[in-house]
């Protein structure tokens, strides 16, 4: 590729390719496209997507001509809000899709036709004195009509001189045709009352008197259930990211003029201000202006606890509210969304390729000729031993059917679309296939502390009073003064005394004291709020057992605040970032995996030590400059350790990308999301053991996709080119092979998270 197609001036755009029958037709477009100068595509089989990267300014309709050139159709896809618009007709077979309605129509009627043909060839009983001739009257149309579509390519591929699964198909299924053509009207198989019996293996006979016209039905009708199966399949398995789409909104009602106006998603503004009932989904990302409500986020994020929300906190589109009504204003529509950024993601991972799906693709490319190549040989073979014309054409056709490289095609493709599906559906955003390698390797992963293991938040912990004072009256007299003030600290005070003690009192005369702390008024009482020396100002100090035990907190680095009233010092409020609920089973699922954990913390190595022992980590990296986190994760790779970094923040940032597994706290910052690798939607360090379990569990069902795919066509062209595999077992089997790998991928959707609901 040219140094022009990697610069910054490149864009990436997507077509919708139409005609593919087998991931060598994926192949060959690829290649074709490829060839273009300063042009990369990936071709995907199973999402029927084209993925390329092209110059600024490059014409699209040069590619969609190159790729029906080549003998398929190409369109640019549908913009994400038409998508969102239609993924709800889309989303269920009485959909408009006229292709898979067509080969549903192909298949009941082939199965109609072929059925009896096939009880015919292998029951003598049933072999009445022209049955041959009504076997002909029955398989044409289903030989002729219903393997169609095969034919069309086989021919669209030799006008082009290549060849693909199609090639295969329509070369046996003819072959027996026109054999038993020959046979009926030139041999001796037309005469009334000819018998021959069902085998499955070959005895020397005569070719003229045997007719092969249940091979040629037989494997059509196979292969063409093989089809519907797997094209039914890939649409379970892209139903994630329907069900994605379809979680937004359809319709709005706007505030105009200070009355409710109901209007199509496609309508709103940003800035509009629009009203959401409850029960109603929140139509786009915005920010509350008026009410407060909680809202259930759990179909975007897979956390199932409603959050609460007030004015001036931001909402997400298609999350449901679930209490009070509530205005919001819109701040993003459309494309730029936190939903249409998900469903994004997903198709990208999906659309995607992974190294070992290259590999596959390489050997498909080159499978069908060689297999041509390998069925020429074999007939070869059994005419220069001596044996009849009837059983080396028999063998010859169990080859070219039981060879087709479908299974191949689909192993990769359909686990990656399910994987990644299932994984949007629990709030993980794989952002590529590449990813599942690394999760793979990953054995060292790096923790960072604040908003990571631990809440972010300032949070209440504990009240420690001098003898003979209530806890209770601490807490309201200080949170009614702290709930003036809008330092973090302060907010932390007054919201873990309301959850204890109920509404709290308005204070008078509230000051604000620069660096110490506050002081006002509350039910009749002077109250002190902050700094020990803010108190020994007004000569109130701390009896000697709590001056102790705040300087023992301190040393813990907890945050302590003074409380005092009425000329004496009554306490200490003790506040601290607490640890998330879940980090511990977290770490411990991390262990499981085989995975040691680090922790990498700005803050003092007392904080960090405290909380490391709290979740049970032993590693600890403290007092990092936000910086240096990057020349941390770097240091640990040169060690030799393959690194995954979880963060959210900013400064974290470098570190995720630096970082051979990249996992971002989707409750974080755009930037850290952007740079990672996954993103957690959920705040919650269980959805990175989830996300590592599901990337491993989707690589190892795309080997094991593999496996059966390979091992089945090493298995199986040998037998058949030994003649013990009758033609329309072989298509039987290979049928049998896709459907089985597509049935493979879609166990991906039973995959639970570790996290309980």
């Amino acid at each position: 590729m040219s140094a022009s197609a990697n610069s910054s001036a490149n864009t990436g755009i997507e077509l919708v390719i139409g005609g593919m029958t087998c991931a060598s037709c994926a192949n060959r477009i690829e290649r074709k496209l490829n060839k273009l100068d300063n042009v990369e595509a990936t071709v995907n089989y199973a999402t029927e997507k084209a993925k390329i990267t092209i110059p600024e300014g490059y014409d699209p309709t040069l590619l969609i001509a190159e790729v029906e050139k080549t003998g398929y159709s190409a369109v640019l896809p549908p913009s994400l809000s038409t998508a969102i618009k239609n993924s709800a007709a889309d989303s269920n077979d009485s959909g408009p899709d006229h292709e898979f309605t067509t080969l549903r129509h192909r298949l009941i009627g082939s199965i109609i036709l072929t059925v009896p043909v096939i009880l015919l060839a292998m029951i003598p009983a049933l072999q009445f004195t022209y049955w041959q001739w009504a076997s002909l009257a029955l398989a044409s149309p289903v030989i002729v009509w219903a393997a169609w579509p095969f034919h069309r390519a086989a021919w669209a591929n030799l006008k082009h001189g290549t060849a693909t699964m199609d090639t295969l198909i329509s070369m046996g299924t003819t072959a027996a045709f026109l054999w038993s053509l020959y046979a009926l009207f030139f041999g001796s198989a037309g005469t009334p009352g000819m018998v021959h019996p069902f085998e499955l293996t070959l005895a020397p006979s005569d070719g003229a008197a045997n007719i092969y016209l249940e091979v040629a039905a037989g494997v059509t009708m196979f292969i063409l259930a093989g089809r519907y199966f797997e094209k039914k399949s890939k649409r379970q398995a892209g139903a994630a990211l329907r069900a994605l789409l379809e979680m937004g909104a359809k319709e709005v009602s706007v505030l105009r003029d200070g009355a409710e106006v109901k209007i199509g998603i496609d309508e709103l503004k940003v800035g509009d201000e629009f009203v959401v009932r409850p029960g109603e989904k929140i139509a786009t990302d915005g920010t509350v202006v008026s009410g407060s409500s909680a809202v259930d986020a759990s179909m975007l994020t897979g956390e199932s606890v409603p959050v609460e929300v007030g004015v001036g906190d931001p909402v997400t589109g298609a999350t449901v509210n679930a209490g009070g009504r509530l205005v919001v204003r819109a701040i993003r529509i459309g494309s730029d969304t936190q939903l249409a950024q998900m469903a994004r993601l997903v198709e990208d991972a999906q659309t995607g390729k992974a190294e070992v799906q290259r590999l596959a693709d390489r050997i498909s490319g080159v499978f069908v000729p060689i297999v041509i190549v390998f069925a020429v040989i074999v007939l070869g073979a059994w005419l220069g031993a001596g044996f009849p014309v009837s059983a080396a054409f028999t063998a010859t056709v169990a080859v070219l059917v039981i060879a087709c490289p479908c299974a191949l095609g689909l192993a990769t493709p359909t686990a990656l679309l399910v994987g990644t599906g299932r994984g949007a559906q629990l709030g993980i955003l794989i952002k590529g296939p590449e990813v599942l390698e690394s999760t793979r390797k990953v054995d060292t992963v790096v923790l960072d502390k604040t908003g990571t293991v631990t809440s972010g938040k300032m949070t209440l912990v504990d009240v420690i009073t001098e003898p003979g004072v209530d806890r209770a009256e601490v807490l309201a007299l200080a949170g009614a003064l702290e709930d003036a003030s809008e330092h973090p600290i302060a907010q932390a005070i007054a919201k873990g005394a309301t959850q204890e003690v109920g509404t709290l009192a308005i204070p008078e005369g509230f000051q604000n004291i620069e660096g110490k702390g506050v002081q006002g008024i509350v039910d009749g009482r002077a109250v002190l709020v902050g700094r020990e020396s803010l108190l020994a100002d007004w000569s109130q100090h701390l009896s000697s057992e709590v001056s102790a035990a705040k300087a023992a907190l301190e040393n813990d680095g907890k945050t302590v605040v003074a409380v005092g009233w009425d000329g004496a010092a009554r306490g200490i409020l003790v506040v601290a970032d607490t640890v998330k609920a879940t980090s511990a089973a977290a770490i411990e699922g991390f262990r499981a995996l085989g995975l040691t954990p680090v922790l990498l913390t700005g803050d003092n190595e007392a904080v960090a030590r405290r909380i490391a022992a709290e979740v049970g980590i032993d590693q600890v990296i403290a007092e990092v400059l936000p910086q240096e986190k990057v020349d941390v994760v770097t240091r640990l790779q040169n060690e030799g350790k393959i690194v995954a970094m979880v963060g959210d923040g900013v400064n974290d940032a470098p570190a995720l990308a630096q970082a051979d597994l990249g996992l971002a706290m989707g409750t974080g910052t755009d930037v850290a999301i952007e740079a990672s690798d996954i993103t957690l939607v959920r705040g919650d360090l269980l959805a990175a053991v989830d996300a590592i379990r599901l990337s491993r569990k989707t690589l190892a069902t795309i080997k094991g996709n593999l496996f059966w795919a390979f091992a089945y066509n090493v298995a199986a062209i040998p037998i058949a080119a030994l003649g013990l595999l009758n033609p329309m077992l072989a298509g039987a089997a290979m049928a049998f092979s896709s459907v089985f790998v597509v049935g493979n991928s879609l166990r991906l959707r039973g995959f639970k998270s570790v996290i309980k609901k």
